[in-house]
């Protein structure tokens, strides 16, 4: 099979090479743009070529520092080269194309006479953009980004959502994967949602949601990939910020960003960490049992603290103009102590008992993975590209909890999982006039594990093994991918398609009790995006089918009784569901943004969470029982009411059906759910600025019931000081509760399933930011690497 697959991949090598030797001949143009006052280079010139019997534009660039540009990948054709600087006179230069490479040598451009009194720039930076495939938030053009979290950013973003258990959603769904500047990270591998709480919103660059990912991504997600791009200001000399912040419920927090470089070497790295203080909430369970006239009622008090670190580096040598080399390397270790008292009463026909429960536990999370690229560029063509890409990355969890039940002996539970994972990738890029191909191959080794069992206490207080309740699990999965992609970029239209082809080997083995389980199966996964652009304004649809892969977290077959009437844990046997999704959207950028998308979805065999129970003991596991078809509208509008004051309004409403069998039982369920999401704020002179926000998530369908709604409400002021490199902020949310009350339903033939959560809500923050250093030229990276998303995301990964 590795042959057949090495074979495959090898063939679309030779296509593409062959196109490339077959494509029409192509030029480049270079010259060195001079002031004529000074006779001095001029840099951040715009240079743009024009079709000379259209006008059409062609492609253009900044001239660099020292004056110098080249435009490649060029038609040999008739064109008009235009040189356009504020305060100078434009020059345009006619050009024939009778070359292959044309140096036009010294340009002298001179000042205009007319001097600009002032200007005043009035025009604010979009937010939004949309591109063929995806949606991007800009994060660093929002003024809030420095009084906030980056988790607050995410409930701005368009298709996105936070629920009131700070679980990330992307269009309703937890199905989704979450990267990290394209690629997946130790910091994402466990919780995203508690490393963005830790993490400052200056921290993030953009945000992009990408709803029909290209072949070039590993084909896993339904709902699609969320792309975390960091900062990257890699300058000449240094540069960096200090957060400082403090949360009533989260803590402090603090966080480190630097960048440094110096000749042909760069580093950017940033670092980070908190510590969640103890604050005890309650909550509530009940299932009653309809067949017999018996229930278990729990209420109780539970607490949890800890501690988050977290570091990222990439480091950059250039070793010339083509060949380039980046390595990178990410951490993550969390730390926590979690405990709660409950009080059960069991009532089985009138009759009642009661009884107290105890538990204490802690557990450590720690991830790293590190990467190694290399990246060649060709001479005819620099935008052509080679890439060879390494990575492993290494996750782990313990987790030790005491129990004392109250009516029957006293347990401890030990888990000790995690997963290994060893990744090479090859990608090739070739761009001809209008046309752009992708062809790479990866493949993926993995190795996840898990070890846990259950001790009882005896009469003299020592535990002893208790080997009726153990287990040893292994589960390896390889994954062999090729894919091939084209891109077709036309005056007014963009046409991007391709095919990814997917082989997967599992094999898992129970060695407690001796049980195998082997599995293999092929996947071509098409996707096809096209977008129209009009006048400040694009019209984009896209088709493609994604893949479910169950995680470790979904197939881990711990048993989790530290609560004891109600266990859950995880199911082996998860087989990988496919998606289909159709996406027709329209976007506005005249003034402000406004993006309105209407999307289609389908699948069959998808992973739900279900309840079953056994007795009086509720259980709640994974199993691929869902058919599910989901139609969704969703609107995000920014708009500048004044150059001062802007709001923004991130909404969805989707329809959801679902069907599926489970334990003998046919269930159907549908709905309406949705959120959304609006925020206003208002910029006062000497560098003042006040916001507020407020934010709705509905009860979401699910096959067995439904969940929690949240509605949430904020406000937040901050000052910049010291020209504007040192900001203080201070922020509210939820001022006027101190509890919010989350609440869960199952409804059933058989059970009917009740569960409220209370969540600390009033929050009240401070913040510090620092800004430092000075810049002068960027660090390059690599414009390919990995990106392991095929392996189930979402709240929990």
């Amino acid at each position: 099979m590795k042959k057949s697959f090495l074979a495959a991949l090898l063939c679309c090598f030779c296509v593409t090479l062959s196109l490339a030797q077959s494509a029409t001949q192509i030029i480049s143009i270079k010259g060195l743009v001079i002031d004529s006052a000074v006779n001095k280079p001029l840099g951040y010139v715009t240079v743009a070529l024009t079709d000379a019997a259209t006008n059409a534009p062609v492609k253009s660039m900044l001239s660099k520092d020292d004056g110098t540009f080249e435009l490649t990948g060029i038609a040999p054709k008739a064109y008009k080269l235009n040189l356009v600087y504020i305060g100078y006179a434009t020059k345009i230069i006619n050009i024939t194309a009778d070359k292959k490479a044309l140096d036009l040598g010294r340009i002298l451009i001179a000042p205009t006479h007319n001097q600009l009194k002032e200007v005043s720039v009035v025009a604010t930076k979009p937010l939004m953009k949309q591109e063929v495939d995806r949606l991007s938030y800009d994060v660093q053009a929002d003024p809030e980004a420095k009084s906030v979290t980056a988790l607050d950013m995410i409930r701005k973003v368009p298709l996105l959502s936070v629920d009131g258990n700070d679980n990330i959603k992307l269009r309703g769904s937890g199905n989704y994967k979450i990267l990290l500047n394209g690629k997946e990270s130790a910091l994402m591998a466990r919780n995203p949602s508690d490393i963005l709480k830790a993490m400052p919103g200056t921290n993030i660059v953009k945000i992009e949601v990408i709803t029909t990912p290209p072949a070039k991504y590993d084909a896993e997600g339904l709902a699609g990939i969320i792309n975390i791009i960091t900062q990257k200001k890699g300058d000449e000399g240094y540069n960096g910020s200090v957060n400082l912040n403090y949360n009533s419920i989260w803590g402090p927090r603090a966080n480190l960003n630097l960048t440094v470089k110096k000749g042909k070497f760069g580093i950017n790295a940033y670092g980070g960490t908190g510590h969640r203080p103890k604050r005890p909430t309650d909550f509530f369970n009940q299932t009653d049992f309809l067949l017999q006239p018996s229930s278990v009622v729990q209420n109780g008090s539970r607490y949890g603290t800890g501690n988050n670190n977290y570091a990222s580096a990439e480091v950059s040598f250039e070793a010339d103009t083509l060949n380039l080399f980046t390595g990178t390397f990410n951490y993550y270790r969390g730390s926590n102590e979690n405990g709660s008292t409950q009080y059960t009463t069991e009532t089985n026909n009138n009759v009642a008992d009661s009884y107290t429960t105890t538990n204490n536990g802690n557990g450590v999370y720690r991830g790293a993975d590190a990467g190694l690229n290399y990246q060649l560029g060709f001479k005819g063509n620099k935008e052509r590209l080679l890439t060879a890409s390494y990575k492993y990355s290494d996750n782990r969890n313990n987790s030790l909890n005491y129990v004392s039940p109250g009516n029957t002996t006293d347990f401890r539970q030990l888990n000790d999982a995690g997963a290994k994972e060893h990744t090479a990738q090859l990608d090739y890029v070739h761009p001809l006039t209008k046309l752009n191909v992708e062809v790479g191959g990866k493949m993926i080794s993995r190795q996840n594990f898990s070890r846990f069992h259950t001790d009882l206490k005896d009469a003299t207080g020592n535990y002893m093994d208790n080997s009726g309740q153990a287990n040893d699990f292994d589960y390896h999965q390889n994954v062999y991918s090729a894919y091939n992609s084209y891109t077709l970029k036309l005056t007014k239209w963009t046409f991007k398609a391709g095919a990814r082809y997917e082989r997967t080997e599992i094999n898992a083995n129970f060695i407690s009790n001796g049980t195998n389980l082997d599995q293999s199966y092929t996947n071509v996964v098409p996707s096809f995006s096209m977008q129209r652009s009009l006048k400040n304004a694009s019209v984009n649809f896209g088709f493609t089918q994604r893949i479910q892969r169950p995680g470790i977290f979904q197939l881990n077959p711990f048993v989790d009784s530290t609560n004891t009437k109600f266990i859950s844990r995880g199911n082996p046997a998860l087989r990988p569901a496919v998606n289909n999704n159709f996406e027709l959207s329209y976007g506005n950028f005249a003034k402000g943004s406004l993006n309105i998308s209407l999307s289609y979805s389908f699948a069959n065999n998808t992973i739900q969470n279900l309840t079953s129970v056994d007795g009086t003991v509720t259980t709640t596991t994974f199993a691929n029982v869902g058919k599910n078809k989901n139609l969704a509208l969703d609107l995000n509008w920014q708009y500048p009411i004044t150059s001062k004051f802007n709001v923004n309004v991130n909404a969805e409403l989707m329809r959801v059906w679902l069907k599926g069998t489970f334990d003998n039982e046919f269930y159907t369920n549908s709905g309406y759910q949705g959120h959304v999401f609006t925020n206003g704020s208002y910029k006062f002179e000497k560098g003042y600025r006040v916001g507020v926000n407020v934010g709705f998530d509905s009860r979401y369908v699910l096959l067995q019931g439904v969940d929690n709604y949240y509605l949430g409400y904020g406000f937040n002021a901050s000052k910049e000081f010291l020209n504007k490199k040192a900001t203080l902020s201070l922020y509210a949310n939820g001022p006027f509760s101190k509890f919010i009350k989350l609440d869960f339903y199952t409804r059933t033939n058989t059970f009917n399933t009740t569960t409220f959560n209370y969540q600390n809500f009033r929050s009240i923050g401070i913040g510090f930011n620092y800004k430092f250093g000075a810049l002068s030229s960027s660090i390059k990276k690599n414009q390919r690497g990995i990106n392991n998303d095929d392996s189930s995301g979402g709240a929990k990964n």
